[in-house]
Parts: structure tokens; C-alpha cells; sequence
């Protein structure tokens, strides 16, 4: 064996055992086989213990490599007693600062634990709550303060977001509900063929359009197109700052920004709902003209006597709730941003799915408290 190789030697002395390392404990020594083999069988011989001393002054090189080594058997702690050379030291040092400790090991969720998760969860929930009650306050006192004040009101952002959310929603809408018409209508003309009783696909797709799937179908693709938009507006701001400088310049963010909002889609919602109900009933008698030969004309002559027109109030007026809500929970969502691009991600994609998971929600509030009408 040559003075080069990387070696161990125990000494005792008065101060007790010390683990005296020889050699060079190097990437070229210590990437040898028989040099590492024979170095890691002496180092579980020497088991970093608290009674022991280490001694690396008489090593004739020392590199990450060693170094690196060192600390790993030490167990990633500094041993009790530790001679070495100022050089030496710094490299374990730096190699110490660089190496991440292991993770704890996750221990085994007990039943208490997952009652404080459960709880911690409705008490988010709660804070999320409260904070859209507040909003609908606000914009009840903002919306009263308009009326006394209509020249003072935010029309430009009005008119701007009524646009935007409402105009060119149109085209997705229309295309979406056209295919879901047409989808309807095909599935029904199987099974009514089979009966013979075609001429109920106008009642069936009138009610089930008309009532439900039209203004359910127009506010889940506002909900995804405008609520994000919504929250990604307001949370760029909130990054930006200029929520607070529209604070320190007395600037309600209800008045200037929730409250055109919610006007725009209470306002675009209703007309949306409708619009796509009327591009899904053309698909469906489309798809009843070319399955079933039910015209055009049977079909809308039909219509009125199948669906009443508190059907067509009943969608109106939900959809109306629909597009407020969407607003105020894209605007709570926003308002909730930290000043980082990670948060405004994730208050993005909880924006849509707490609209949608509203939308459907209170669809079934509403499917409910009025089932006796329309019918």
C-alpha cells in the first residue's frame, strides 16, 4: 500500500480514542475500487459516536469528494471532537451549508390529526365565506349609492366589461349549445323511434333547454371564460400594486371594480342563457328534421304549447343570480391574490372551479324550490 492511500488508523491518548485519517482522500484515490471498498469497510468500523475524536491533520489531501464522505458517516453532524486544518474545516463547512438534511419521515396520520385537517378546512372555508358576504354587502351599499349618484357611477367600465363578457361570448356559446341540440335530439330520436311517439322530442328538448341545460350550459362557459378573466385581471393588479395605490388614493375597489362587474354579467348572463338556448334548439330541430322528419315549422308551432313561458322566467331570473355570482366570486378570488405569479395561478384555477361547483349548486337550490312551476 503506498503513503498515497486513503487510510484509517485508531490511536488512544489521554483525551481517549481518535480516528486518525492518512493518505489522500481524493475524487482520483477514492475513485479506485479497491481504495473505496477498503475505505468504507474501515469507516463502519469506526461508527460516529459522541466518546470518539477525529483527526484530520495528517492527511495529505482532502477534497469534496472526502469531504463529502466525511460528512455523510458523521450523519451529517459535527463530531464532539474534531482536529483539522483551517482549509479543512472550510470545505466541511461549505459541503454542511450545500447538504440538504433528509426529510422527516411523515409519521402515520392518527384519527386527531385528521379532525384538525377536517377542521382547518371548514375554517377556511368559513374565511372564504365571510369574505363573500362581505362583497355582497358592499356591492348592495355600492349599488344604493349608484342609484343616488348615477353620473358618479363607473359606466365605461360598465359598458367595457359588457362587452367583453357578454358580446364576444357569443360565439363559443352558440356553437356549444348548437352541438348540444343537435347531440339531444339524436340520443331522444332512438329511443323515442322505438315507441313511436317522435312528436315528444319538442316537449322534451323545450323543458329540458329551455329550463335547465340552456342557462346551465351558457353560465358554466361564462364561468370559465369570464370568471378566470375576472381573477387574473384583479390579481395582476394585486401583483402590480395597483390595488394599493387605488387604496391610498381613496379608490373603493367595490365601487370601481367589483360592482361593473357584476352589473355587466347580471345584465349579459340573462341575454347569453338565451342565446344559447335558442342556438340549441335550432340543433335540435335540425337533428329532429333529418332523424325523424319533424320540421321546422311542427317543431316551433309545437313549442309554445309544450313550455310555458314561466319556464322561460324561471331561466331568466336564475341566470340573472348565476351571472352575479360568478362576478363576485372571480372578484373574491382576485382580491385574495398574494403579489406572486404561483398564487395568481392557483386563485385562477379555484376561481373556475368554485364558480362552476356554484353554478351547479345553486341550479339544484333552484330545480328544487320551484319544481311546481313551468309544469
Amino acid at each position: 500500500m503506498t503513503d498515497s492511500a486513503p487510510r484509517i488508523h485508531t490511536t488512544a491518548g489521554p483525551e481517549g480514542t481518535w480516528v486518525q485519517l492518512q493518505g489522500r482522500w481524493g475524487a482520483a484515490e477514492l475513485g479506485q475500487r479497491a481504495h473505496w471498498e477498503r475505505v468504507q469497510q474501515a469507516l463502519r468500523a469506526h461508527a460516529a459516536a459522541a466518546e470518539q475524536g477525529w483527526d484530520l491533520e495528517q492527511l495529505q489531501w482532502l477534497d469534496h469528494i472526502g469531504a463529502q464522505l466525511l460528512w455523510t458517516h458523521w450523519q451529517r453532524q459535527w463530531p464532539a471532537q474534531l482536529r483539522a486544518t483551517e482549509v479543512q474545516r472550510a470545505m466541511l463547512q461549505r459541503i454542511a451549508h450545500f447538504q440538504q438534511p433528509e426529510p422527516p419521515r411523515a409519521r402515520a396520520l392518527t384519527l386527531m390529526d385528521r379532525v384538525n385537517q377536517l377542521g382547518l378546512l371548514v375554517l377556511h372555508g368559513l374565511d372564504h365565506l365571510q369574505h363573500l358576504v362581505q362583497l355582497i354587502g358592499q356591492l348592495v351599499l355600492d349599488g344604493w349609492y349608484l342609484l343616488r349618484h348615477p353620473r358618479k357611477g363607473p359606466w365605461r367600465d360598465f359598458s367595457g366589461h359588457l362587452y367583453t363578457m357578454g358580446a364576444t361570448a357569443l360565439p363559443i356559446t352558440a356553437l356549444v349549445g348548437f352541438l348540444i341540440g343537435v347531440v339531444l335530439a339524436y340520443l331522444m330520436a332512438l329511443q323515442l323511434r322505438q315507441f313511436g311517439v317522435e312528436a315528444f322530442i319538442v316537449d322534451i328538448l323545450g323543458i329540458s333547454l329551455i329550463r335547465e341545460l340552456g342557462p346551465l350550459l351558457g353560465a358554466i362557459l361564462v364561468a370559465g371564460r369570464s370568471g378566470s378573466a375576472i381573477t387574473a385581471q384583479i390579481g395582476v393588479m394585486r401583483v402590480t400594486e395597483e390595488l394599493d395605490a387605488m387604496r391610498v388614493m381613496g379608490i373603493r375597489h367595490g365601487f370601481r371594480l367589483v360592482m361593473p362587474r357584476a352589473m355587466a354579467l347580471a345584465l349579459a348572463m340573462p341575454l347569453i342563457s338565451l342565446w344559447t338556448t335558442v342556438a340549441a334548439l335550432a340543433g335540435g330541430m335540425l337533428a329532429a328534421d333529418l332523424t325523424m322528419d319533424i320540421t321546422a315549422g311542427y317543431f316551433m308551432q309545437a313549442l309554445p304549447d309544450a313550455v310555458r313561458v314561466s319556464n322561460l322566467v324561471l331561466a331568466m331570473g336564475k341566470s340573472i343570480v348565476f351571472g352575479v355570482l360568478i362576478a363576485l366570486i372571480g372578484c373574491h378570488w382576485g382580491l385574495r391574490v398574494e403579489p406572486n405569479t404561483q398564487s395568481l395561478g392557483a386563485g385562477t384555477t379555484a376561481s373556475v372551479v368554485s364558480s362552476i361547483t356554484m353554478v351547479i349548486i345553486v341550479d339544484a337550490v333552484f330545480a328544487i324550490a320551484f319544481k311546481d312551476v313551468g309544469f
